[in-house]
């Protein structure tokens, strides 16, 4: 055999050898993770909860997030990016919950597994499944849990409601019905928000999610009613915002605040008294699951199956308070500690 001969074998083999490293690297299995802000702590858990399982998994995982709660346009450009890179798989947190369904109708289409986590599409089956909460629940528990500790003085409530966005998200609906529910008012409608006729509602404000917007919300139905004595509020950075703006009242003694999310810092706030009571989700959870989901869908197509009796995934939920009300099951803020962000 000649040098050249040899030299020629040996490109061969490099060439070889460069083409199936890159035919590996083109199979690697892609995801992506679209939430609706990076800002809330909520969203980051999740966030870290799918990288540490794609890491785990060997999974490579591309992450958008709306620059605010509502930012449905930055979510519909994420979805066609996904598209456009070839993913196997996508978990939404979807800040319009209608809206959105048509470009992830396309990228189920190019055959991409959907995964809605903790907001639900409308309708559900927009997405191949759901990883959530029961929101409705979480809602209902903690209007059944402020409705047993105000006792008879619920009769005479004056209500402040702080939802999300003015799209009404299905998370938004399913929360606020689920307090009212729970909290014994006629919901009328259950699938629309504000359409109850009940004096002890003072009004419903939307606030981001956020902080700020928790504050602007507060002052507002302040404006209309200085009376308020129970805050319902969509998530715990809305809470916390409530919490403010009744504090620059002087009031902030007087209202009963209640949440949903159980995030560590929420969860220290009810143990500060700023937060009556918090119903816990657990992102983590849902984030992981939503990963392993995707390595299952790629690697023989599949697909998750819904919890018994309901038409998503239940990844749990918990009543956080140290002030038990009978008959609303509950863990102690110990317990929340132990188990925020799941």
């Amino acid at each position: 055999m000649t040098i050249k001969t040899v030299i020629r074998a040996s490109v061969a083999v490099s060439a070889l050898a460069l083409s199936a490293g890159f035919a590996q690297a083109q199979e690697a299995t892609k995801a992506c993770l679209i939430t609706k802000t990076d800002i809330n702590p909520f969203f980051v858990k999740m966030k870290e909860g799918a990288t540490a399982k794609a890491a785990e998994l060997g999974i490579e995982l591309m992450t958008f997030a709306g620059k605010i709660d509502g930012d449905h346009e930055t979510q519909q450009q994420a979805v066609e990016s996904c598209i456009a890179a070839g993913v196997k798989g996508i978990l939404i947190t979807a800040s319009d919950t209608k809206a959105i369904t048509e470009s992830l109708g396309q990228a189920r289409e190019a055959g991409i597994l959907v995964i809605a986590l903790d907001t639900p599409l409308d309708p559900i089956d927009a997405a191949d499944a759901t990883f959530a909460t029961d929101n409705r629940e979480a809602g209902r528990l903690i209007g059944a849990w402020a409705a047993g500790q105000m006792g008879d003085a619920a009769a005479d409530a004056k209500i402040a409601m702080l939802d999300l966005s003015a799209s009404a998200p299905s998370v938004d609906v399913l929360r606020d019905q689920g307090f009212m529910a729970g909290f014994g008012i006629d919901v009328k409608d259950e699938n629309v928000i504000g359409d109850e006729d009940d004096a002890r509602i003072v009004g419903h404000e939307v606030t981001s999610g956020n902080e700020e917007g928790g504050q602007q919300a507060m002052e507002a139905l302040m404006q209309r009613d200085p009376a308020i004595n129970l805050v319902y509020t969509i998530n715990e950075p809305a809470a916390a915002g409530a919490y403010e703006a009744l504090k620059s009242f002087g009031m902030e003694e007087n209202a009963l605040i209640v949440s949903i999310d159980g995030g560590c810092p929420g969860v220290q706030n009810v143990e500060a008294g700023v937060i009556g009571a918090t119903a816990q989700q657990y992102p983590l959870l849902m984030a992981s699951m939503g990963i392993e989901a995707i390595a299952a869908f790629a690697a023989d197509g599949t697909k998750p199956e819904t919890s018994e009796g309901l038409d998503f995934t239940n990844t749990g939920v918990n009543l956080v308070t140290d002030k038990p009300v009978e008959g609303v099951p509950s863990i102690s803020v110990a317990e929340g500690l132990e188990q925020c962000w799941g």
